[in-house]
């Protein structure tokens, strides 16, 4: 007998996003967990909706009386609150239930990207020159321009736009107001790094498994920054969308793809992480790798970013969500390893 799962996630309300347009990437949960059920569905497992509002405290209620035997966790944070996601990570370890993706030790610590770079630096992996900007500590700014300026602690590309990359110091100043304005009063300001820009999604927890890299490729017009914007994922109409594409999987050298696969485990394993996450990179003038970010428990929407990944590595989307289910549960399917495992080259 299958044990039941529990999809939890947060159930989409009008919230700040939706003022500055980025709504869509709020409400596109619902067909995550749409099709997240429907293939444990054909998988044979008993499904039933989780899903969460605000207050923090009235979800802990309710997954306190949830009753399953694992808890598939698409939950990503309430508006305006991105230290909810591990919070509510915790509750499922307070109440005992088993859950997929990483746990709230490893969301937390990617949320502070300060202490995740400090920790991948003294790893010997290399990420970006970066200070942390508000409108009052502009003066400190000792950056090598061209910068990116990011919100602190927001993913799906919330707030990066054409005008993220900044190449003087009125842009700099422009563009840390507005993400301080609208993203939590504080902006992540790097040195950006224009070279090719590859991504792979890491699974398990001791013996990972490694899906196939894919690369973004841009054909923008000449003058637009070639960056992952929130049109190039959500916005069909703009340019962004239309010139922006993943590659998967990408033609590059075996010794490139080793890699970019040894630096993605080692970040993996000193963020903590288990379950599944994504490692986002982008190669110098140099030839030198450097991590962007660790999104843990990342979109697996089909078709998309990890999914695809995992098609190339020859599993269907069904495959790979018992594949996470299984992770979840201490089982292992060593066929779909070993199939993932092939396609490193």
């Amino acid at each position: 007998m299958r044990p039941s799962v529990a999809i939890v996630y947060n159930k989409p309300k009008p919230s700040r996003y939706e003022a500055m347009g980025e709504q869509v990437a709020v409400d596109s949960i619902l067909s995550v967990v749409t099709a997240v059920r429907r293939a444990l569905v054909q998988l044979g497992y008993p499904v039933l909706r989780v899903p969460l509002t605000p207050p923090l405290e009235r979800a802990r209620e309710k997954l306190r009386q949830v009753e399953a035997g694992l808890v598939f966790n698409l939950f990503e944070g309430f508006d305006g609150r991105p230290e909810t996601e591990a919070a509510v990570a915790e509750f499922f370890s307070e109440f005992g239930l088993k859950h997929t993706g990483c746990p709230a030790a490893a969301l937390l610590l990617a949320l502070d990207k300060p202490r995740a770079k400090t920790l991948m630096e003294a790893g010997g992996v290399r990420t970006p020159r970066y200070q942390l900007l508000t409108r009052e500590s502009l003066r400190a700014f000792e950056l090598r321009l061209p910068c990116i300026v990011k919100p602190c602690a927001e993913d799906a590309s919330h707030g990066l736009t054409e005008e993220s990359v900044v190449n003087d110091r009125a842009s700099l100043e422009v563009q840390v107001g507005r993400v301080c304005d609208h993203y939590g009063g504080t902006a992540l300001v790097e040195e950006y790094v224009d070279g090719r820009e590859f991504n792979v999604t890491v699974l398990g927890s001791t013996d990972l498994v490694l899906l196939p890299v894919a690369e973004m490729t841009y054909s923008l017009p000449p003058g637009m920054p070639r960056i992952l914007t929130f049109a190039a994922k959500w916005v069909s109409e703009s340019s962004y969308y239309k010139c922006t594409k993943a590659v998967c999987p990408t033609d590059i050298e075996p010794e490139l793809r080793e890699r970019i696969g040894q630096a993605a485990m080692t970040v993996y394993r000193l963020m903590g992480c288990s379950g599944y996450a994504r490692v986002d990179f982008r190669m110098d003038g140099e030839g030198q790798l450097h991590v962007l970010e660790l999104n843990p428990n990342p979109d697996i929407s089909p078709g998309m970013g990890a999914a695809r990944q995992a098609h190339v590595a020859g599993m269907t989307y069904r495959d790979f969500i018992e594949r996470i289910v299984l992770f979840a549960l201490g089982s292992r399917d060593h066929g779909i390893e070993h199939q993932a495992d092939d396609q490193r080259g």
